[in-house]
C-alpha cells in the first residue's frame, strides 16, 4: 500500500507520497536522487503512469533533509524520471507542511517551510489568515543567465538556470502563440529544441554536473499592460513550459519562472513578472536579492489539496506498474 496527499498548484498536479516507499540511501538529497531509480522507480511508475496517473502527472517522495536546518527533503518525479527542482511542488509542500501540522505556523502571519531539494535549499513562505493558508511564496535557489541567442533547430533560444536549466523562446519565433490549440505544435518544437541542445556546452551546470542538461523549454508571449511603462513597473507574460519528454506544465512553472526572472532582470526589469500559464493561472515573481551566484527570485502562488489516496498493486494485475500512451 502506498499513501499520498495530492495537491494542485495553478492547475498542475503534485502527488506527495507519505508512505510505502522503500528507503532511498544517501547522505544528502542530491545523492538520494541519484539512488532513487534503483530503489524506488517502481513506485514512481505505479503512481505516475496510467491507470493511477497520466503522462503529465507530477509528484515527490518525502525524504530526510540534509541537516537540522530544513524541515523536509523532497525528490521530485515525473513520467520520465527524477528532476532537480520544482517550484510548483515546493509551493504545495509548504501548504502541506502547515495544513498537516508538520510545521507550526503563525495563524495570522508568515512561516517559512524549509525544504532540501536536489538543486539546493529552498523555502516555501506560507502566509496564513485566520488559521488558514492564504498564499505561498517559493523562494528559489540563486538563478542566472547562462547564454543568449543560442542557435538551435532553426531558431535561437536563451538559456538560464532556476534550479533546473531552461531554454526560453518567444512563441512567435516559431509562428505560434501560447494557447491550448497550439499545444501539440509547441510540444513538437520543444522536443526538437531539447534534442538539438543535448550535450551543448551552454547546457552544462558550472559546478555540479548532476544539474546539467536542458530540463524544459519555455514558450512565452508578451501580454498587454506589462512592461516598464506599467504603473508598478511590472511585465506580464503568458508561458507554457514543456519539460521532460513532452510533458506540459499547467501552472506558470515555478523553477521556470525563476529562470525567466534571471533573463528579465539581466535585460533591465526591476519590477514584478506577472506570469500566466496556458490555463490562465498566475504566479507573481520578483527579485528578492542579488548574490554572487545570481538573483534570488520569490514566486507567489497557491496550492490546494485535492485528495488523499491509498494505492495498491494487485500481484495478479497483468498491467503491473502501468503504462503511458504519450
Amino acid at each position: 500500500m502506498i499513501t499520498t496527499v495530492d495537491y494542485h498548484t495553478g492547475g498542475e498536479p503534485f502527488r506527495i507520497v507519505t508512505g510505502g516507499v522503500p528507503e532511498i540511501p544517501g547522505a544528502d538529497v542530491p545523492t538520494r536522487r541519484e539512488n532513487a531509480p534503483a530503489h524506488a522507480d517502481h513506485v514512481r511508475r505505479l503512481l505516475c503512469h496510467e491507470p493511477r496517473g497520466h503522462a503529465d502527472m507530477y509528484g515527490c517522495f518525502l525524504v530526510p533533509p540534509d541537516d537540522a536546518g530544513a524541515h523536509l527533503g523532497a525528490l521530485f518525479w515525473h513520467k520520465d524520471g527524477f528532476s532537480t527542482a520544482c517550484g510548483h511542488g515546493t509551493i504545495a509542500l509548504g501548504a502541506y507542511a502547515v495544513q498537516e501540522g508538520l510545521v507550526e505556523a503563525d495563524p495570522d502571519g508568515e512561516t517559512d517551510v524549509v525544504v532540501d531539494v536536489p538543486s539546493g535549499r529552498v523555502r516555501a513562505r506560507v502566509r496564513c489568515s485566520g488559521g488558514r493558508v492564504a498564499g505561498v511564496t517559493f523562494v528559489s535557489v540563486p538563478s542566472y543567465v547562462i547564454a543568449r541567442d543560442v542557435a538551435v533547430a532553426g531558431t535561437k533560444v536563451d538559456i538560464s538556470y532556476g534550479g533546473a536549466i531552461y531554454a526560453s523562446i518567444s512563441a512567435g519565433e516559431v509562428g505560434l502563440s501560447v494557447e491550448p490549440r497550439h499545444l501539440t505544435a509547441l510540444v513538437g518544437h520543444a522536443r526538437r529544441i531539447k534534442s538539438a541542445l543535448a550535450g551543448h556546452p551552454a547546457t552544462r551546470h558550472p559546478r555540479d554536473d548532476r544539474l546539467s542538461g536542458v530540463y524544459g523549454v519555455i514558450f512565452y508571449d508578451g501580454l498587454p499592460d506589462g512592461g516598464p511603462a506599467g504603473a508598478d513597473g511590472s511585465v506580464r507574460q503568458r508561458n507554457v513550459t514543456v519539460f521532460a519528454d513532452g510533458e506540459v506544465d499547467r501552472s506558470p512553472c515555478g523553477s521556470g519562472t525563476a529562470a525567466r526572472m534571471a533573463l528579465l532582470h539581466e535585460a533591465g526589469l526591476r519590477g514584478a513578472l506577472v506570469h500566466e500559464s496556458v490555463v490562465g493561472s498566475v504566479f507573481r515573481a520578483r527579485v528578492a536579492g542579488v548574490t554572487a551566484e545570481g538573483i534570488v527570485p520569490e514566486i507567489e502562488g497557491m496550492a490546494y489539496r485535492t485528495g488523499r489516496h491509498v494505492f495498491e498493486l494487485d500481484p495478479d494485475d497483468p498491467i503491473g506498474t502501468g503504462f503511458t500512451l504519450r
